[in-house]
């Protein structure tokens, strides 16, 4: 057994005088570190990395998938040297270049991401420390044994309870702090050390996800690593409009759930509905299982309240419009506001009485409050609503008529300010016209490509409000949108690993896809759906999280099942599971982390380079993140790079102002080692980039399977995996086609499909092919062939 000392004062002894035997000491003030239990792995090499600890790894990476900038702007305005023109090579007052100065920036805005989710899960920390006590154990099923697998990766702690996780999040933020503060004028200055940052701060965000979604699980009675969590229903067309509505929007459950303990415990749950949009949505429903509604993702939530229907709108932190509380007056609705995060200019009532705050929103005093009391805000939102729903009836789904829709398309004066202000350039003026004259059916087809952004109507001369009559046109949509959606099931069971472990490293199952982030982008839920539903087919390990996985149920085969339905919810080949909100995300990166450890048995306490070396080498993992990206969107991806997984962002990829690629054409770019060998071996540009930004659907599919490529493949799962890029890449851009670069992929005859045998072979021999040695263990880091040598000899 071992244990280990962590550098943070948790005891403080004080000793004025001590006699013994062997010496005599006065004046002692002695501060021991936080002690972990007894723990049967050894420490390994870093644990609680700083800044530096991994910059070796980072520039490993690096050094092969080259950062490529794309920035929006040749100007720098962060502080009061400026404006500095970077342009043709010029450097600002503070002697950044353009692409220093994009790193620094990325490295700005995978702060505000980490920060973000470390702030959540720390509120969420306290307050279930407070109310269930540290000594709450961390347990996450019969099948998981290894729980937490990002913490102890990175940390070297092996939770056991709450108490535990205090010293994981206080390392966490120090580091976010000591990050941050190179962004300063006058700090950093080289680019890859930016990016190294960036590195750090994703590995760091992926820890609070992880310490957040636990916490959360093991005390909120949410599902623990169960395939068979079960369908909820999705959409807006599920939603009862007879009773009162308590609509919630956000990330932080905590205020969610004191409403439906409120509820139950005062016998009337039946008699409302809460529903919810984004990641708290996601969390009632593993919390309740399956009375809770999802309405929709983000990008839905201007529509659900331009319907008229929600009677009290509930606010948390993270991803809600930020003028929600203007929005909800045109309805008649309340909002309450209940972090300090977004406090939207609303009146704090938290230590008002109850009954006080509910006359005023009632009567209209107030349009809403600020209630920083969970079981108050539960009491107010629950009783306004029983006395608000009843004055309201006028607006439940009171979008406009068919004669409002053409008298405002008749004020449309054709300045098509509204197309181009559009991010999509959607055809607005050519719809309205239309309108005018009474066909809405050009209106009814913007629905599904339109996500809410309102820039046409901040935009239009004439006041037009576009996406209401986008709504209304497209009502009979609304109503009928019904889906199932599978509860967020949390962690992947250990035996999960177990069973397909093997055929990933081997790839037999050619990959695990995981959908993340928010499809807020034209047609993007059903492009996700698309996707999710192709891969599912294809035998790949599909994931999804957050508004992806709400994005994964808006699609029906001709039985009218949703993917959910359609497909298994265990982490097998052509399953479809869904791991939960956003901070679930941490599951996915947990299960590769479980690969290596579990399948491969790498030692996994603070092991970092060595396991995210094996996940690049050998784990054929990739994220997609289809749709515009927020802040903490960003820190996530960045923690799947540090890990060795490659993401894919898109569409209109680039808006994303960076790539991280690899030079497929150098052949000097893709060597590594023979970690059994230590022989210098080329190893092919597998995977060929880490960060990819897509410009379709299509595009984004084939890229998925070439990423998915890794040097370990053997000969068998290399052909499977190279059937599934040839097959696809055929179906978009032709049946008479190949990849161009399949050439690079093919290391031997046997790696060839037998579909495409004939095919492959006349263009190898047009090429110049030559055959290349299969490594079945390749490394990027030298030191690793010393680290398999001690093992073999058991030193």
């Amino acid at each position: 057994m071992y244990i280990v000392s962590i550098p943070f004062k948790d005891i403080r002894v004080k000793i004025d005088e001590l006699k013994s035997p062997f010496a005599e000491l006065k004046s002692i003030d002695l501060s021991i570190g936080y002690v972990v239990e007894e723990w049967e792995e050894p420490p390994g090499p870093t644990p609680f990395p700083s800044i530096v600890t991994l910059r070796r790894w980072d520039h490993t990476l690096l050094n092969r998938y080259k950062p490529l900038y794309l920035p929006y702007c040749d100007l720098c305005c962060l502080c009061t040297y400026g404006r500095c023109d970077l342009t043709r090579g010029k450097r600002g007052s503070c002697g950044l270049n353009l692409s220093e100065q994009q790193s620094r920036l990325v490295t700005l805005v995978c702060s505000i991401g980490a920060s973000t989710h470390t702030s959540h899960a720390r509120e969420l920390l306290d307050k279930l420390i407070e109310k269930y006590g540290e000594d709450w154990p961390i347990d996450l099923g019969g099948e998981v044994y290894v729980e937490m697998p990002i913490t102890r990766l990175v940390t070297g702690v092996k939770p056991r309870t709450l108490r535990d996780l205090k010293v994981v999040l206080e390392y966490v933020e120090r580091q976010i702090v000591q990050t941050l503060a190179s962004v300063h004028t006058g700090q950093e200055g080289d680019l890859v050390d930016y990016e190294s940052k960036v590195l750090h701060l994703g590995m760091l965000d992926h820890v609070a996800l992880e310490v957040a979604d636990v916490v959360q699980i093991v005390t909120l009675g949410f599902p623990k690593a169960d395939p068979e969590s079960p369908l909820v229903d999705l959409g807006i067309g599920t939603v009862d409009i007879s009773k009162p509505i308590i609509l919630v929007i956000g990330h932080n459950v905590l205020p969610s759930t004191a409403i439906i303990d409120y509820l139950e415990e005062t016998g009337q749950r039946n008699r409302v509905e809460v529903v919810g949009l984004c990641c708290t949505a996601h969390e009632i429903t593993r919390y309740e299982k399956k009375r809770a509604r999802i309405v929709g993702p983000i990008s839905w939530q201007l529509r659900f309240i331009r319907t008229g229907i929600p009677d009290v709108i509930v606010i948390d932190e993270q991803c809600i419009y930020t003028n929600i509380v203007e929005e909800a007056k045109k309805i008649g609705a309340v909002v309450l506001a209940a972090s300090d995060k977004a406090l939207r200019g609303l009146p704090d009532r938290t230590h008002s009485p109850p009954e006080s705050v509910i006359e005023e929103l009632v009567s209209g005093k107030i349009s809403g409050a600020v209630i920083l009391d969970e079981d108050k805000l539960a009491i107010v939102a629950v009783e306004t609503a029983f006395k608000l729903a009843p004055l309201r009836v006028k607006y439940k789904w009171n979008l406009f008529d068919e004669k409002t829709i053409i008298e405002y398309a008749k004020k449309c004066a054709g300045c098509r300010n509204c197309e181009r202000n559009c991010p999509q350039n959607l055809p607005i003026s050519v719809a309205l016209q239309r309108a005018a004259r009474g066909d809405l059916s050009s209106l009814k087809t913007l629905y599904s490509k339109c996500f809410a952004c309102r820039r046409c109507e901040y935009v239009c001369p004439r006041e037009i409000p576009v996406l209401s009559l986008i709504l209304a046109a497209s009502r009979e949509i609304l109503i009928n949108e019904r889906y199932k959606c599978r509860a967020g099931r949390g962690p992947i069971q250990d035996t999960e690993i177990r069973a397909v472990g093997r055929d990933i490293v081997l790839g037999t199952i050619p990959g695990v896809v995981a959908f993340v982030g928010c499809a807020n982008w034209p047609d993007g839920a059903q492009d996700v759906a698309e996707m999710v539903r192709e891969f599912a087919s294809r035998r790949y390990i599909v994931t999804a999280s957050g508004c992806s996985a709400m994005a994964t149920a808006m699609y029906k085969n001709e039985e009218g099942q949703t993917p959910y339905e359609e497909f298994s919810g265990v982490f097998e080949a052509g399953g479809v599971v869904n791991v939960g909100s956003c901070v679930a995300n941490s599951h996915i990166a947990g299960a590769a982390i479980k690969i290596a450890n579990i399948f491969a048995k790498l030692p996994l306490r603070a092991n970092y380079a060595e396991i995210a070396d094996y996940i690049l080498n050998r784990v054929g993992a990739v994220g997609v993140a289809w749709g515009a990206m927020s802040q903490k969107a960003a820190a996530i991806a960045s923690g799947f790079w540090r890990l060795g997984v490659p993401v894919i962002v898109g569409p209109h990829g680039m808006k994303y102002r960076r790539m991280l690629l690899g030079d497929v054409e150098n052949e000097d770019a893709w060597y590594g080692y023979d970690a059994m060998t230590g022989e210098r071996v080329w190893l092919g540009p597998a995977p060929a980039h880490l960060f990819y930004a897509a410009e379709s659907k299509e595009e984004a599919m084939v890229m998925i399977t070439k990423l998915c490529i890794r040097p370990a493949d053997t000969p068998q799962g290399r052909a499977i995996k190279l059937t599934n890029y040839v097959s696809l890449y055929k179906k978009f851009y032709g049946d008479d086609k190949l990849p161009p670069d399949i050439h690079l992929y093919v290391r031997t005859e046997g790696d060839i499909p037998v579909p495409y045998r004939d095919e492959i072979l006349t263009h190898l021999r047009e090429v110049g092919w030559r055959e290349k040695p299969v490594v079945q263990n390749p490394t990027l880091l030298e030191d690793i062939v010393e680290v398999y040598k001690r093992r073999r000899e058991g030193r």
